[in-house]
């Protein structure tokens, strides 16, 4: 099945529902209304589909349809399930994003960094510490870590715009797997630098651990999160017991 297909019609469905072409809970159109309206197969709208509801936009419903169960909010939402990059997620949410790098250093990793990060004591690595902006505000302080050897050519130009694009479309990498723990953190005095924390003493933090398609870790981040902003959503689906 050509992937073109299905997310196009993945991407309109997705924009549609956005929009609220499709209010919220409202049924979208049947599966053969579909078939016709995109001339393509009944498996290619079930792909978009299964797309769509792995992304929390749509629920199926056994013997009705499938309904919009997608509602726009305030905050900007970044997922836990997927790999987004920043300029991604601002995209999908619709926000203006700006990233300032403020430190770009080629270092070794030595046992400090080992026990923090996972890279082997003496493996060289890009140690790189972004400023993330929405809608123009300074909301998000990246501590990123990448393999010289897998991110090799990297460059402050590069990290201001996205690592992720430079590595897929660039590279050719395959980014397939990431670890991730989410934490409440105390500040810390870079912290209160550059955001406007006002009365709060905490940030929302998320640690990730990437990985290639050959299982080789290439990244390591600690992105840290102003709290009246911080929203991060997942799909969850119950399985039942002892499957």
């Amino acid at each position: 099945m050509p992937k073109a297909k299905y997310d196009t019609i993945y991407k309109d469905l997705k924009e549609k529902i956005e929009t609220e072409v499709y209010a919220y809970q409202e049924m979208l159109p049947s599966e053969h209304t579909l078939i016709l309206e995109y001339g393509c197969s009944r498996n290619t709208v079930r792909r978009a589909l299964a797309e769509l509801t792995a992304d929390g936009y749509v629920q199926p419903m056994h013997g009705k349809g499938v309904r919009n169960i997608y509602r726009p909010v305030e905050q900007a939402a970044f997922t836990v399930g997927g790999i987004e990059s920043f300029k991604e997620s601002t995209i999908r949410n619709k926000r203006e994003s700006e990233t300032h790098v403020l430190q770009f250093t080629e270092i070794t990793a030595d046992e400090k960094i080992e026990k923090r990060t996972g890279f082997h004591k003496g493996t060289p690595l890009y140690y790189i510490q972004r400023l993330r902006f929405l809608n123009g505000i300074p909301l998000i302080l990246d501590h990123n870590y990448f393999s010289k050897e897998i991110v090799h050519g990297l460059t402050p130009e590069i990290a201001s715009q996205s690592v992720y694009e430079y590595l897929e479309g660039k590279l050719g990498m395959t980014i397939a797997t990431s670890k991730r723990t989410l934490t409440v953190e105390h500040v810390t005095q870079i912290d209160e630098k550059y955001i406007d924390l006002k009365d709060y003493n905490c940030m929302a933090v998320i640690t990730s651990q990437t990985f290639d398609d050959n299982g080789i870790q290439f990244e390591y981040t600690q992105s840290r999160h102003h709290p009246d902003y911080f929203r991060f959503q997942d799909v969850a689906t119950r399985k039942k017991a002892g499957l």
